[in-house]
């Protein structure tokens, strides 16, 4: 019974540092399968209106196509992400991915986010 107490706590203290643990968007590649949370300046965004689940691309540190990571946000969860900033700082937890060479988190919901003070 001692053990599986041990094991659950450690288990709950990864889970809670792997949140907590901050990158920098250039950094984001070095974490790939990794639960982070990834700052990084909007540099640009872009909705593919007519690409199959509208989904928002928001370029962090470099604009499309240099970006060195990407926020994206599937058109079915724009109401659940909030209101998006256009610019300035911003970070995104989650699972970091590689699409086509970028890193990316994908964001579904408001608690994902935020703008760092």
């Amino acid at each position: 019974m001692r053990t599986i107490l041990l094991i659950t706590a450690a288990c709950i203290w990864t889970m809670m540092s792997a949140a907590a643990q901050s990158i920098s968007a250039a950094d984001a590649s070095k974490h790939i399968g990794e639960r982070a949370t990834v700052c990084g300046l909007i540099a640009n965004e872009h909705t593919a209106a007519s690409s199959r689940g509208t989904p928002t691309f928001i370029n962090l540190d470099k604009p499309h196509p240099n970006q060195v990571f990407t926020i994206l946000i599937w058109g079915d969860n724009k109401p659940s992400v909030g209101q998006f900033p256009a610019s300035g700082r911003v970070c995104a937890t989650g699972t970091i991915t590689e699409y086509r060479g970028t890193s990316e988190i994908v964001v579904r919901d408001a608690q994902s986010w935020h703008i760092p003070k």
